[in-house]
């Protein structure tokens, strides 16, 4: 009688942890409320898109890309308002500085 071997068994791979998905390594930036709000002041206070975008880490070209798609709304307005506002603060700056401040009033 023929007697049989048995069979190595396989080596097999040590255990791996399961695959688990890539940790975002860059999170595109959003117009958030809060964010518009802070664009539009800044863009009051230095009459510039560029400067106000890259004050919130945004670039200019995604602040148009924004205008244009809310035009027509309060955000269009108040872009446009705090252009003409910043314009009118450059044309006579004494004038601003002579205005009472709101916080200094009781």
């Amino acid at each position: 009688m023929t007697q049989s071997i048995p069979a190595r068994p396989l080596a097999r791979s040590p255990a791996r942890p399961p695959a688990q998905p890539a940790p975002a390594l860059f999170t595109p930036a959003r117009w958030t409320p809060a964010r518009q709000r802070t664009f539009l002041t800044a863009l009051y206070q230095s009459g510039s898109v560029a400067q106000a975008a890259r004050m919130v880490g945004m670039s200019p070209s995604s602040a148009h890309r924004l205008r244009r798609r809310l035009a027509g709304t309060a955000f269009d307005r108040d872009w446009s308002n705090a252009l003409a506002l910043h314009a009118q603060a450059m044309a006579d700056p004494i004038a601003t500085q002579l205005r009472p401040q709101a916080s200094t009033r009781r």
